[in-house]
């Protein structure tokens, strides 16, 4: 062998893999876009929470009880 690369052996510097796939910044943006989701459901939560306090309270827990 001269060390002169053969036709058969691939090269190193090719990339296996395509090069816009990348996992953390997969992960990070599945994360960032399921945090945004809690955000909105808690903000759409607390919204009709303070519109109608009441609503989330049972009724029997103020409607007057009789007194003997």
């Amino acid at each position: 062998m001269t060390g002169k690369e053969t036709p058969e052996a691939p090269c190193m510097e090719t990339p296996t893999g395509l090069p816009a796939l990348d996992v953390d910044k997969a992960v990070a943006t599945a994360f960032v876009v399921l945090l945004g989701l809690f955000l909105l459901a808690m903000t759409v939560r607390c919204a009709r929470l303070v519109v109608d306090p009441y609503s989330a309270i049972p009724t029997s827990t103020w409607e007057e009880e009789p007194i003997n």
